[in-house]
């Protein structure tokens, strides 16, 4: 199988059938000979996934469930999520990215189908099953639970959320963790059409300074609307969390437009193996130490520019991942247990363990018990959800994808599907 149609399989799942750090950067003389890359030429490189990228999913995930069964132990650990927006802007955006500098355009409709086998099907089985629950037992967790499956399932629950001054409605409830997925997914409507228009109508240079604006905006616009009755509406609008994405987006754009031999790819090299450390630090300070989603964090400091602190910390942890391989911190992240973890788990891991461990403790599990029963009861039901929804639909559409001719590169103005 060549380069091209390896690159496209694994983009059509996602899926890397390896997990390795990336090669160099294309060098000059290579790019100059593959066309250039339309002004990215460094995406045109054929890399597998970051194992680093993988491991850091991993700690982002278990962050997230530590602070829903015991917030004492990490206040902050809903910073978890804010590192997955940066790591899916980035992800996302590489995925893209590489398809227009080989290919010119980007088929949006087999990036939305992609999407949408990727999230979708396990979302709708977690959906399913709490709401088929709700029928046979009367427990707290359960009350509700079909509308809280339904705003789930069509990925509002966020927009829901968000409309609400006071406390949470009990609508979401249940299911409230997966508001977090409604930012990302409308997110992946969005940002494809917007890419595609900037690629096409502005230089490589302009579409970086564009790109570098909309990253600033949604900080401004926090600015604007805070007020301590707008918390709900600021965390949870996919206006206001775009910047964490956005960065992602930012830092995967530029990779793809620094050439190998370009000093200040040297420089961001340079930069990112020594705020590794410190990103890793300030962001682990940040869990341990700060209450983001508890009345008392609620200050407009943390609700202006700290998303996008947050988003800053996490791509320069990115950035070493990708550019500095043998730093501790990508060895660190590169383990193959926290790799493995995250790669196939993290995302089943996050979809269950709101439903799993509120269900345990309405069955009466408490303390220590509950996180140790919880993360065992969460594993599992990834573990199913990867082998049983999520591993078959990986290999169908790399199945399909292997069937399909190698792409041939078309120029600027050929028709995107």
């Amino acid at each position: 199988m060549s380069t091209l149609q390896r690159s496209t399989v694994d983009e059509a799942t996602e899926q890397s059938p390896d997990v390795r750090a990336a090669p160099p950067l294309v060098p000059a003389s290579a790019e100059r000979g593959r066309g250039g890359g339309r002004g990215f030429s460094s995406a045109l490189r054929g890399g597998g996934r970051l194992a680093g990228l993988d491991g850091l999913r991993t700690v982002a995930v278990l962050l997230v469930i530590v602070y829903h069964v015991q917030p004492d132990l990490v206040p902050g650990g809903s910073v978890g999520v804010d590192v997955f927006f940066t790591i899916s802007g980035f992800v996302i955006t590489r995925l893209l990215i590489g398809e227009y500098a080989r290919t010119g355009g980007i088929r949006l409709w087999s990036f939305y189908r992609r999407r949408w086998l990727r999230l979708m099907p396990a979302l709708l089985v977690m959906c399913a099953v709490t709401a088929l629950l709700s029928l046979s037992f009367a427990l707290p967790l359960f009350r509700g639970a079909w509308v809280a499956a339904a705003l789930a399932a069509g990925s509002v629950v966020n927009l829901v959320r968000a409309g609400d001054s006071g406390a949470y409605s009990d609508l979401t409830a249940p299911l409230s963790h997966t508001w977090s997925l409604g930012v990302e997914e409308q997110f992946y409507l969005a940002w494809p059409l917007l890419l595609l228009v900037l690629l096409r109508h502005a230089t490589a240079r302009v579409v970086l300074a564009c790109v570098a604006v909309l990253c600033v905006l949604p900080a401004l616009w926090r600015t604007v609307l805070w007020d301590p009755t707008a918390v709900h509406r600021i965390y949870n609008g996919p206006d206001t969390r775009a910047d964490q994405l956005l960065i992602g987006a930012l830092l995967a754009l530029v990779l793809a437009r620094l050439r190998a031999d370009d000093p200040r790819l040297a420089a961001l090299r340079r930069w990112a193996g020594r705020l590794c450390w410190p990103a890793l630090a300030v962001l682990g300070l940040i869990a341990w130490q700060i209450p983001i989603t508890e009345v008392n964090g609620w200050n407009p400091a943390w609700y202006t520019v700290g998303f996008l602190a947050t988003a800053l910390l996490t791509a320069c942890l990115i950035a070493a991942l990708e550019l500095c391989p043998r730093s501790w911190p990508t060895r660190l992240l590169s383990l193959s247990a926290m790799v493995w973890i995250g790669r196939n788990l993290s995302y089943g891991m996050y979809l269950w363990h709101y439903p799993v461990i509120r269900l345990l403790h309405d069955l009466g599990v408490r303390g220590d018990a509950l996180l140790q029963t919880g993360l065992a009861a969460t594993f599992a039901a990834a573990l199913a959800s990867y082998a049983l929804v999520e591993r078959p639909l990986l290999r169908r559409g790399r199945s399909r994808v292997r069937r399909v001719e190698p792409v041939v590169a078309t120029g600027p103005g050929a028709p995107v599907l």
